[in-house]
């Protein structure tokens, strides 16, 4: 697959499951792990309206994606796969989130759940994804994403 659909498929995935928060104490979130898992839902609902503002929003600019066969995009390479159309998702859900935050450093790892094409192939399946954010000016942005394809059984 390439690099693109699955970043797309990661950053939709990453960010639509604001559905739970990894903290034994999900009723009263850390307001820190609230506005990553706020970023999260916004682009898993981005990536299936083929939102590109959204995206441009929450990637950093030296952003790096790394998706499920291994390829390697810069934030200008996926963000003109997205823009093109080639990936086309009619749902992504995500869950088991877990959330790390280290100061201005925070990671969130998840699953998701996905239906849809890229260049017309189906990419439908599940993946686990790691979303790596920094807070710079105030704002959490993503600087690299990775995605493993979970096999069928």
């Amino acid at each position: 697959m390439k690099t693109s659909f699955l970043a797309a498929m990661l950053v939709s995935a990453a960010f639509a499951c604001a559905q739970g928060d990894a903290r034994a104490d999900s009723h009263n979130p850390d307001p820190v792990e609230k506005a990553l898992m706020k970023i999260e839902a916004e682009l898993v609902g981005a990536v299936v309206r083929n939102d590109i503002a959204t995206f441009e929003r929450y990637l950093a600019p030296g952003y790096v994606f790394i998706g499920p066969d291994g390829t390697v995009q810069s934030r200008a390479e996926w963000m003109a796969d997205m823009k093109s159309g080639a990936l086309k998702m009619a749902s992504s859900a995500n869950d088991e989130f877990t959330l790390q935050v280290h100061g201005n450093a925070a990671v969130v790892n998840y699953r998701s759940t996905d239906k849809g094409t890229y260049n017309g192939m189906d990419i439908s399946g599940q993946y686990r994804w790691t979303d790596v954010f920094v807070k710079k000016g105030g704002r959490w942005l993503i600087v690299s994403t990775q995605g493993t394809p979970i096999p069928k059984k």
